[in-house]
């Protein structure tokens, strides 16, 4: 239980951070605005996206079980997104990792999460 308890608040705790740091640098790194294009994305996306991941990097700590999971899900989505948007145009390996280890980080976050009983994390419906 201990470890579980440890694995879960380091995951969600990298996540988390990782979602805030890419949202600041979403919106104030001009190569990041150049990397949307070249995956083919309108600018607006990058601005949403950005916006998203902060409301998620929030949202995932939150005593709120659906809001939890739906933060889980859409992170999840956007990662995959991310993997085959690298893969479609043809990025090298490093572009198309990154999101594979922050997905992983992920899994290992919500597996963890559905571990702990309900009064660790505050899982309400």
């Amino acid at each position: 239980m201990k470890a579980t308890k440890i694995t879960y608040y380091i995951t969600t705790g990298l996540i988390s951070i990782n979602m805030l740091f890419s949202s600041y640098a979403y919106l104030t790194n001009p190569q990041l605005k150049w990397a949307f294009e070249h995956l083919g994305f309108p600018d607006y996306f990058r601005i949403e996206l950005a916006i998203a991941k902060f409301l998620a990097a929030i949202a995932i700590w939150l005593p709120f079980r659906l809001v939890r999971e739906a933060s889980y899900i859409g992170l999840a989505i956007s990662f995959v997104s991310a993997i085959i948007a690298h893969i479609v145009v043809g990025d090298d390996a490093f572009h198309t990792i990154a999101p594979i280890v922050v997905l992983a980080i992920l899994v290992v976050s919500y597996v963890t999460y559905h571990k702990l009983p309900k009064t660790v994390v505050g899982k309400s419906e």
